[in-house]
């Protein structure tokens, strides 16, 4: 599973990093993180807002910083 993070590198988008990475660690998936702070690269998934949350190429949330049950739902769909 390749788990994306799209953003400048602002405190937001720094703590959904963390959580993404404590929920998948808790549900032992395999996975890898990638970071998009390309403004360009950002604009190109057609993201406006940060931060993002992509996995496996698709865009699963915009804009907001997830619970940990929320991004539960999206690492287990």
């Amino acid at each position: 599973m390749n788990i994306q993070i799209l953003g400048t590198g602002c405190p937001k988008c720094k703590k959904l990093a963390e959580a993404v990475e404590a929920v998948a660690t808790e549900l032992q998936l395999e996975y890898s993180i990638e970071k998009i702070t390309d403004i360009n690269q950002i604009m190109a998934f057609g993201v406006m807002m940060t931060p993002a949350l992509a996995v496996d190429g698709k865009i699963k949330a915009v804009g907001k910083v997830l619970s940990p049950d929320e991004i539960k739902k999206f690492l287990t769909a």
